[in-house]
């Protein structure tokens, strides 16, 4: 039986069926029939997309700059003060050391050994008391044997005087009992002398320091045994440049304040100005007079010294911490009324450019720059500026006082 190709069936693959609107696995897909119009449609959406973000942060910076513009900053909150002027004495400040009018540091003039110490330490002593006792049995002894001498020397020129009053005995003779005499006069005094050297008293009345000796020691000639000072008064010295030697005089009033006393001002007056200008620092040397009847002054103590001159100036004070100190020039802040852009008045400050004089305590001379009248802030001016606005609290005013104690600060 002969079979015809053409009439025979071949098994269909379901996979390869081809049904309407379907793609057949080896068959590639259609590309889209418009490319370029997609593509631009999709950049106009992303310009819009891009306009509508700037145009929505475009509207948000404008509302931000019109907040700005608005806005008003909060005035600062300072002290005030108004200017005025006040009639000072000006005085010339520097420093200086105290020391004692009489003060010497006892010391043996003999060798020998202490006996005995008549006082103590930190004691007051009187004019010519005696302080400190060496041996002095061996000079005591001397003593005695010199003045038996000087007896019989005496006895001897009382008869010899009666005889050759008489014309008895030659005046050579009578002479030479004369020297014999002076002689044993001399050597009493000598060894008086001697006892005198190792008794040791207050050469002048004032007060004691601490004993550097013990009972029963040895001293050296020029070992140092006791200090001695005569506090009242008191001398202070000090120097001031030469410009200022037409200002001082003998008399001039001082005044003087002392590290560890700050309570209390010292009052003296000028004894003495120096000869000569000290040619490697060319000031004058100054020494004042100072009571000191409660001797708290001590010899050695550093002070700060002001002198007072005669005339009196007319100054402008104000507290320090009202001036802006800056190298290109030291300020204050007027206060005034100011006008903003729209016209309407505030209260703000303007800076004003001063020149700086002398301090005093808490205070600082404004030789320039303020009139009296002007009201400046004392306080918080870090914070201002140029036009700044300002609010006056005085409630608390900073220190402004021209002799500030240490309880103030």
């Amino acid at each position: 039986m002969s079979v015809d190709p053409s009439n025979s069936q071949q098994p269909q693959n379901s996979l390869s069926t081809r049904q309407p609107g379907m793609l057949s696995l080896n068959q590639e897909p259609t590309p889209p029939k418009h490319p370029k119009l997609v593509l631009v449609l999709a950049i106009i959406a992303a310009i819009f997309f891009l306009v509508g973000i700037g145009g929505w942060k475009a509207m948000q910076i404008s509302q931000a700059i019109a907040m700005g513009k608005s806005f008003k900053m909060p005035p600062d909150a300072i002290t005030s003060l108004k200017v005025s002027k006040e009639t000072v004495a000006p005085v010339l400040e520097t420093v200086g050391s105290l020391s004692s009018p009489q003060g010497v540091m006892l010391s043996a003039d003999l060798p020998g050994i202490v006996t005995a110490i008549s006082f103590e330490s930190g004691s007051r002593a009187t004019n010519g008391q005696l302080l400190v006792q060496l041996d002095t049995r061996q000079e005591e002894a001397q003593l005695r044997t010199a003045k038996a001498k000087l007896d019989l020397a005496r006895q001897n020129l009382d008869r010899a005087k009666d005889l050759s009053a008489k014309r008895v005995i030659a005046q050579s003779a009578y002479d030479e009992t004369k020297s014999q005499y002076d002689a044993a006069v001399a050597s009493v005094d000598e060894t008086q002398a001697m006892i005198d050297r190792k008794t040791i008293r207050a050469p002048f009345e004032g007060f004691i320091g601490i004993r550097q000796i013990n009972a029963g020691q040895y001293v050296k000639s020029g070992d140092p045994i006791v200090q001695l000072e005569s506090l009242d008064p008191i001398y202070v010295n000090f120097a001031l440049p030469q410009q200022n030697l037409a200002k001082l005089r003998v008399g001039q009033a001082v005044q003087l304040k002392a590290d560890g006393i700050p309570d209390k001002v010292f009052k003296g007056s000028i004894n003495a100005i120096n000869s000569a200008v000290d040619t490697t620092t060319r000031n004058i040397q100054v020494q004042a007079t100072i009571p000191n009847p409660d001797h708290v002054l001590r010899s050695g103590m550093f002070a700060g010294v002001q002198v007072v001159l005669p005339s009196r100036e007319s100054v402008v004070m104000v507290p320090a911490t009202a001036v802006q100190f800056a190298p290109y020039g030291d300020s204050v802040f007027v206060i005034k009324t100011l006008k903003d852009p729209q016209g309407k008045e505030f209260l703000g400050v303007q800076e004003v450019v001063v020149t700086l004089g002398k301090t005093r305590g808490d205070q600082i001379e404004i030789v320039k720059g303020l009139n009296q009248g002007d009201e400046i802030a004392t306080s918080g001016i870090f914070k201002l500026h140029e036009g700044g606005a300002v609010k006056v609290e005085n409630s608390v005013q900073p220190g402004n006082n021209p002799a500030p104690k240490p309880t103030d600060s």
